[in-house]
């Protein structure tokens, strides 16, 4: 039987009229970020790379509509109702219809503007609150973090955790709170101490790079920097990592606070590209958390309008690199242990989509001697992470993860390798949560395992 056709743009959930309500509210974009929206031509070329799309066949949740929605909403043809805020909300921001798109659309900054301007219309529950709170106040702030995380680790430590969170229990909890509890490690420690603040690099040194460790990172994935770091001084890097850094600024710009961002994104240029000289202290900026990786990419974007600060978040922008890239040009000779294993690579959105980063993780888990690596179906669709979108939506988030594991199932491997923390703490939890045995490493794991052997650090 055919499949029905979706709406068509005109008449998208009914939220369209056809004429101008001088009575409805207009949301002002800069006309930078709305000229974008006119380069769209409606092709529906997007349409096959969404993921929200492919999964319920709905026009408003395709970029195209979305674009509809926004234009709309600038015009004041549309009302930013709740329904309207829903389709936009739904919205992973994995940018994976920029790359379909023959227009040349830069997508995020729509849906990232539009975010910003509704936000202060917004009804939230007292959940909502909630979990805003957290987002904004204590996972940006690693030493909140921690405190926020000790009571949970120390009922993990006592063997009191796995029974306060039987799946009975958890089902009294809102969606939210029970997407959140699922995604914290089994395991981890009581206090994750922090990195130091110099590395030097291992023989002759080839280049000084700033490290940034990460926020939600650098407490329940502080291993993974800690061989990243020993990776980048084998490459001959030495590593700096000020105390200082704030957050990338991912989670605010993301939820449609983008000032907050931006305050963050001020204190990180003061550090490293300072005033008096306007030229970065360091020759990269590296970071192993994709989604980080894609803010700091964008910061000259995020900075534009800002006169004291656009040249050197410019400059700022230019250096940002994932940790596989910087590994990929500069580390000498193949690994020299073997790893024996078959395991399949997820592309993480914010690096393939975001960052236009696929070849270099595969090139340096290729050089691994002895490792097997498995093509994934849909390899670069969003696994539904997405920063905090999994707890936001956790309904879309978990049917995507439902799609990302029954394609790795197919792979005949029980080991996915991703460069996104979001991506591994979802898919893992996940295939948890459904009794599948998946195991998730980020690319450095291995290539520290290749170099260095099991278990040293």
């Amino acid at each position: 039987m055919t499949k029905p056709s979706p709406p068509t743009l005109k008449t998208i959930s009914g939220l369209a009229s056809d004429h101008k309500n001088t009575g409805v509210p207009v949301l002002k974009f800069d006309d930078h970020t709305y000229q974008r929206s006119l380069d769209c031509v409606h092709c529906g070329l997007c349409l096959p790379a969404c993921p929200t799309y492919t999964q319920n066949g709905l026009e408003a949740d395709s970029p195209r509509g979305r674009i509809y929605l926004i234009k709309g909403l600038a015009e004041g043809s549309i009302e930013p109702t709740e329904a309207v805020t829903h389709h936009l909300d739904l919205c992973l921001d994995c940018q994976a219809c920029e790359g379909a798109c023959p227009s040349g659309v830069v997508y995020h900054e729509l849906i990232e503007g539009a975010r910003e301007l509704l936000a202060p219309m917004r009804k939230l529950t007292l959940t909502d609150r909630l979990v805003q709170m957290m987002f904004l106040r204590i996972f940006t702030h690693p030493t909140r973090l921690k405190i926020a995380l000790l009571p949970p680790r120390l009922l993990q430590k006592i063997g009191l955790w796995k029974l306060l969170t039987s799946p009975t229990l958890m089902r009294l909890l809102p969606k939210q709170l029970e997407k959140m509890q699922q995604m914290l490690p089994p395991t981890g420690p009581l206090w994750e101490q922090p990195l130091a603040e110099r590395y030097p690099a291992f023989g002759k040194k080839k280049a000084t790079v700033a490290f940034f460790p990460g926020c939600v990172g650098s407490v329940m994935f502080q291993h993974v920097n800690r061989l990243a770091v020993k990776l980048l001084q084998q490459a001959g890097c030495e590593v700096l990592v000020p105390k200082e850094l704030s957050c990338c600024g991912a989670i605010h710009h993301h939820a449609g606070f983008a000032d907050g961002a931006r305050n963050f994104v001020r204190n990180n240029l003061d550090l490293l590209v300072p005033k008096q000289t306007g030229k970065p202290i360091v020759d990269y900026i590296v970071n192993t958390i994709s989604g980080c990786g894609a803010a700091l990419k964008h910061t000259g974007e995020l900075m534009r309008n800002d006169t004291q600060y656009a040249d050197r978040a410019k400059a700022f922008t230019s250096i940002s690199r994932d940790i596989t890239e910087v590994l990929a040009e500069l580390l000498d000779g193949e690994p020299p242990h073997e790893l024996d294993r078959t395991v399949t690579y997820h592309h993480a959105c914010h690096l393939a989509h975001a960052q236009k980063v696929t070849e270099p993780p595969l090139q340096l888990l290729r050089s691994i001697k002895g490792l097997k690596i498995v093509a994934l179906v849909e390899d670069d669709m969003c696994c539904g992470a997405a920063g905090t979108y999994n707890l936001t939506q956790p309904e879309m988030a978990r049917d995507l993860a439902e799609r990302k594991i029954k394609h790795i199932q197919e792979t005949g491997t029980t080991v996915c390798i991703t460069g996104n923390v979001g991506c591994a703490m979802q898919i893992q939890s996940e295939a948890k949560r459904m009794g599948i045995n998946l195991v998730t490493k980020h690319p450095i794991e291995l290539l520290h395992e290749a170099y260095f052997g099991n278990g040293e650090e």
